[in-house]
């Protein structure tokens, strides 16, 4: 059986690689941040104020010398150095002291990729430089830890303090530059629930509370449940929710789906920053230089025309889309040379400029 390295193998590896310009190690130069290695094998850290010109040589080297290791598979997410602009309050009814904008992430219909959206819409928006937390608000089936590498995290005593009310102040979980929280960090774990609408509503309102310490973030991505229920309204009810987006595919079945949750969030009052067309085309893995409108989506135009709504990017299908998901590696930090990774940081750059 392999044996997994620790977070000091990796750091001693990462020593090994040097700067061109001054000599020192990345690790010497304070550019290594946040080591994590997963019981799967995979690891990954975050470079911190690499030159541009450097990139690429650092990320490469970095990555034979801790794959050296055994590792499975590497990950690096890089980090520009900035100075963050003072935090706005957002008017949110039960928390808002540090959230900027809270974002839905919604979908008519189960079986759309919401969730693969939702985490690498986070991923790419903190690759960008941008505080970020996730809200994984589909309580009946979470799978937003499972594809950010967490399904196995649980809320200990580390997580837990006490506020001035002496009431518990949970801290949310982290990796690949996201808090999250999510009910498979609860003691309900992963087994089934059979809960009806209060205690959802409880549960949900319990996350964006003051319970839990999201602390100052510039966007609270919330991963929705399909449909236009009970988790929805309590959302919009507890908080004031900046924009939605609506994840779809091509298929006549989905568009229908998603002009009902398109007709929720007009009904009260909701902002809908645009919509997101998932599985737009096939790339065939042996022939990424060709596609297939498999859907006949036309580049977004069928969705358009069903829903009038802004396009804010098509996702291909991709194998590597899956693989990463199931794996817990987003593809926007495994593959972000990729058709798909490169569709999701510019719909997440396009967030960003709807929502400064």
């Amino acid at each position: 059986m392999t044996t997994i390295p620790s977070i000091a193998d990796i750091s001693q590896a990462l020593e090994t690689v040097i700067l061109p310009d001054t000599g020192q190690s990345l690790v010497e130069a304070g550019m290594v941040q946040d080591i994590v290695i997963r019981d799967t094998g995979i690891a990954g850290f975050s470079l911190v104020g690499a030159k541009t010109d450097q990139r690429d040589l650092l990320i490469s080297q970095s990555k034979v010398a801790v794959l050296a290791l055994g590792v499975k598979d590497i990950w690096v997410k890089v980090i520009e150095p900035q100075i963050t602009p003072p935090v706005q309050a957002n008017p949110m009814q039960s928390q808002g002291k540090g959230i900027r904008h809270v974002i839905a992430v919604s979908s008519g219909k189960g079986g759309v990729g919401k969730t693969t959206v939702s985490v690498n819409l986070a991923v790419s928006l903190a690759d960008l430089g941008a505080q970020v937390g996730i809200l994984d608000a589909d309580i009946y089936g979470p799978n937003v830890p499972l594809m950010l590498g967490m399904n196995d995290f649980r809320f200990g005593a580390d997580q837990l303090s006490k506020g001035a009310d002496g009431k518990d102040i949970i801290e949310p979980a982290f990796n690949y530059g996201v808090k999250i929280v999510s009910r498979i960090f609860t003691q309900f774990g992963n087994q089934a629930l059979a809960w009806r609408g209060p205690m959802l509503h409880g549960i949900i309102q319990q996350f964006l509370s003051t319970q839990i310490h999201w602390g100052d973030l510039d966007y609270l991505i919330v991963d929705m449940p399909p449909g236009t229920g009970d988790a929805q309204m309590s959302l919009i009810q507890s908080v004031t929710v900046a924009g939605a987006i609506i994840v779809t595919t091509p298929q006549a079945v989905s568009l229908l789906d998603s002009q009902k949750g398109l007709q929720m969030f007009q009904s009260l009052n909701v902002p809908v920053l645009g919509v997101v067309e998932n599985m737009s085309y096939f790339i065939p893995p042996d022939q990424s230089d060709r596609r297939y409108d498999i859907f006949g989506s036309g580049d977004g135009t069928k969705t358009v025309a069903a829903l009038n709504l802004p396009l804010l990017g098509c996702i291909p299908l991709e194998i590597e889309l899956r693989e990463g998901g199931d794996r817990g590696v987003p593809i926007t930090l495994s593959k972000p040379e990729s058709a798909s990774a490169q569709a999701l940081r510019q719909i997440a750059k396009e967030v960003m400029r709807l929502l400064p």
